[in-house]
C-alpha cells in the first residue's frame, strides 16, 4: 500500500462477508456493493506477480510444497541454529521450535509472518505450520500482507471508505529493528559491522 494506511472497517466487512459455513473457503466477498476477489489469478494480477508453474507441474511452488511430506530435518537446518531442533509433542512428533533456537534470519521472517503473512498473538515459538510457512517464504520470497492487501484490493475495486478507523502498517523492519528484536546472539552465522 502506497499510503501505509489500513482501513479496519473495510477489512472487518470483507471478512464478515467472506465467511461460509459450508464447503471450502470462498474466494470472493462483497464489500459495500463491490465484489472483491481473492483467488490466485486476481491476487497475482493485483500484485503484479505472475503464477510460475514449473514445466511438468500443475501447481505453483508453494502449493506443490504443501502437498509434499514434511522434511523436518530440512526445516531445522534452514531455521535453527546448528544443534537446535524441533521440540517434540506428546506423541513424539515435531511440535514447535523455540524462539531462542532460531537463526537471526528465521527470527526476521517470523516477525514478518506474525505481522504480515498470518497474524497471530502467539509469538514465543514456531508451530510446525508456521515453521513450514517461514521455511518456504525464506527460501522463495513469498509475501502477502493481509490487512493492507485487503484494504488495497477493496480500493482497487472502487470501494469508498467512509471510515475514521485507520491503522498504520507495522514499522519498517530495518537493521536497527533486527538488532534490537531479532538478533540471536547464539547464531554465529550473523555478524553486524560495528556490533
Amino acid at each position: 500500500m502506497a499510503d501505509g494506511i489500513i482501513d479496519l472497517a473495510l477489512v472487518k466487512e470483507f471478512y464478515a462477508n467472506l465467511y461460509s459455513s459450508e464447503g471450502p473457503s470462498p474466494k470472493q466477498a462483497r464489500v459495500r456493493g463491490h465484489l472483491v476477489k481473492i483467488d490466485v489469478e486476481n491476487l497475482n494480477t493485483f500484485l503484479e506477480t505472475p503464477v510460475v508453474i514449473e514445466e511438468g507441474e500443475t501447481l505453483p511452488t508453494y502449493s506443490s510444497y504443501c502437498k509434499l511430506p514434511t522434511d523436518y530435518r530440512e526445516i531445522e537446518a534452514a531455521l535453527c541454529i546448528p544443534g537446535r531442533v524441533f521440540i517434540l509433542n506428546a506423541e513424539g512428533h515435531p511440535g514447535r521450535i523455540l524462539k531462542k533456537d532460531l537463526t537471526t534470519l528465521a527470527l526476521v521472517w517470523s516477525v514478518l509472518s506474525y505481522s504480515n503473512l498470518a497474524p497471530t498473538s502467539h509469538t514465543s515459538d514456531l508451530t510446525v505450520d508456521r515453521a513450514k510457512l517461514i521455511f518456504i517464504a525464506q527460501s522463495n520470497s513469498f509475501r502477502l500482507g493481509f490487512p493492507g492487501l485487503i484494504t488495497a484490493l477493496c480500493r482497487a475495486q472502487g470501494v469508498v471508505s467512509d471510515s475514521l478507523t485507520f491503522e498504520s502498517l507495522s514499522p519498517v523492519i530495518d537493521l536497527a529493528y533486527i538488532r534490537k528484536n531479532c538478533w540471536n546472539l547464539d547464531d554465529l552465522t550473523v555478524a553486524f559491522w560495528g556490533g
